[in-house]
């Protein structure tokens, strides 16, 4: 038997019309793009020594403490103890004449301003900085809390507040036993 000759086309090779993986993956296109903003974020922080303030460009506006939401809250810690609540604020840089504490409606307001100025001049530079920033946070207090005897104390940056429980309110714990349920006969 004689084979038939066959002709091959010459040129490119038919691709496959199968979809790849890469092609059907919904996120692909979103990923990309975070892929390039975080190379276009990293090379405008590299251009930190080249600002004239000489600070990275992550720490001016609007990335650093102006940018809203919780940035321009102070860390908070919140300890319940036996006879007390305590409330620690971290409020680095403030003065106790900028903090203002107070009880309003069985809540407990914390409110805090902080502005500064800088400024400095040399050979064919002057910078001048000003910054400002405010901030509220309200607590809820619970009816254990004794309303009248609350103390605030500020050192080093730390305002620390406690709330002491009424006396009904610091009962010893005590451990409740749990009964098995009563088995039921079934006589008929």
């Amino acid at each position: 038997m004689a084979q038939a000759n066959q002709n091959v086309p010459a040129g490119k090779e038919q691709q496959s019309q199968q979809p790849t993986a890469a092609s059907t993956d919904p996120w692909r296109p979103l990923s990309n793009l975070r892929r390039q903003i975080d190379h276009l974020l990293e090379d405008f922080d590299r251009m930190s020594p080249f600002w004239p303030t000489g600070r990275s460009g992550f720490e001016m506006e609007p990335f650093s403490r102006g940018a809203g939401g919780m940035a321009n809250m102070p860390a908070v810690d919140i300890v319940e103890q036996d006879k007390a609540i305590l409330i620690t604020a971290e409020l680095p840089g403030m003065d106790e004449q900028n903090i203002e504490l107070k009880l309003c409606n069985g809540n407990l307001l914390l409110k805090g301003e902080k502005k500064s100025e800088r400024e400095e001049s040399g050979k064919g530079r002057y910078l001048c900085e000003r910054s400002y920033g405010a901030f509220q946070r309200s607590f809820a207090l619970p009816d254990s809390i004794d309303a009248d005897k609350i103390e605030a104390r500020f050192d080093k940056g730390v305002l620390s507040i406690t709330l002491p429980k009424r006396p009904e309110a610091q009962q010893p714990e005590r451990v409740i036993g749990i009964n098995k349920p009563a088995t039921q006969s079934t006589t008929h």
